[in-house]
């Protein structure tokens, strides 16, 4: 595939969910610590998103690293609003920053507990 259509593919992705998360495996079954850390983040906030896999696709795995600009994996998007990674995402959550901005972005948040 040209990287115009994987361009296309990670944009139509990410233009079709609220919440989009490019990770290493699935949210039942994360295949790295970090992509394990924010699926945690987003469960606990109750945080219903997508999570794309992008060990079953090098295409997709190299692709979103070029599309966002940022070099590693998982990545979160927030109504087609790139956030950033795995520390970005712990650390916006630590300081109540990421519930201020999903909350802004209109995106129903449901806190575990």
């Amino acid at each position: 595939m040209s990287d115009n259509a994987i361009h296309e593919q990670i944009q139509s992705e990410i233009n079709s969910h609220d919440v989009v998360l490019f990770m290493k495996g699935t949210p039942v079954f994360p295949q790295c610590g970090f992509s394990a850390a924010t699926v945690g983040v987003l469960s606990h906030m109750g945080v219903q998103f997508k999570g794309i896999n992008v060990l079953d696709d090098d295409e997709i795995r190299q692709g979103i690293k070029d599309f966002s600009d940022w070099p590693t994996i998982p990545q979160l998007y927030v109504k087609g609003e790139f956030i950033g990674g795995c520390d970005i995402v712990r650390e916006m959550y630590e300081t109540g920053e990421l519930l201020e901005m999903l909350s802004t972005h209109g995106v129903n948040v449901q806190p575990a507990g």
